[in-house]
């Protein structure tokens, strides 16, 4: 008998970024999110429920061969990958804290870009990281699935 297989979430999302230290604080302070790593070439942020945040220096992704070529390490070889311009993630919220996040938003000066009640259900609020990254906090609804 074969047994399905899932894939049961995401673990990594990555942005690049100007200035780790100031993005890692960015994070941080309005998220609350934990290091689990942090040296001058990474830092991974701890997300609720087995998920990271990883931020990379864009200086990193912009030297030749650093993000297209293969890196080696003591455990094995990670491919090439590496992005640029401004990307885009979302966090879930509980709907019940929609006007705690706006409210905690404009307490540290952040702009909402916008707010969006979906027709199927759901509120999103699209803000911007340091870096113009557009983040997007969401409540469930919008998907079928969330």
């Amino acid at each position: 008998m074969t047994q399905k297989q899932t894939v049961n979430g995401i673990v990594e999302s990555v942005l690049y970024v100007e200035d780790l230290p100031h993005s890692v604080e960015f994070y941080k302070d309005l998220f609350g999110f934990e290091k689990e790593i942090m040296d001058e070439m990474i830092c991974v942020l701890r997300v609720p429920n087995r998920q990271a945040l990883i931020l990379f220096p864009k200086s990193i992704a912009q030297e030749p061969g650093r993000t297209t070529s293969p890196v080696g390490t003591v455990e094995g070889v990670i491919p090439p990958h590496g992005g640029s311009g401004r990307l885009h993630v979302a966090f879930s919220i509980a709907a019940s804290e929609l006007e705690f996040w706006e409210e905690r938003l404009a307490s540290r000066g952040i702009a909402i870009d916008s707010k969006v009640h979906w027709k199927q259900g759901g509120w999103s609020l699209y803000f911007r990281d340091p870096d113009e990254h557009l983040l997007e906090l969401i409540t469930p609804g919008l998907w079928t699935f969330y």
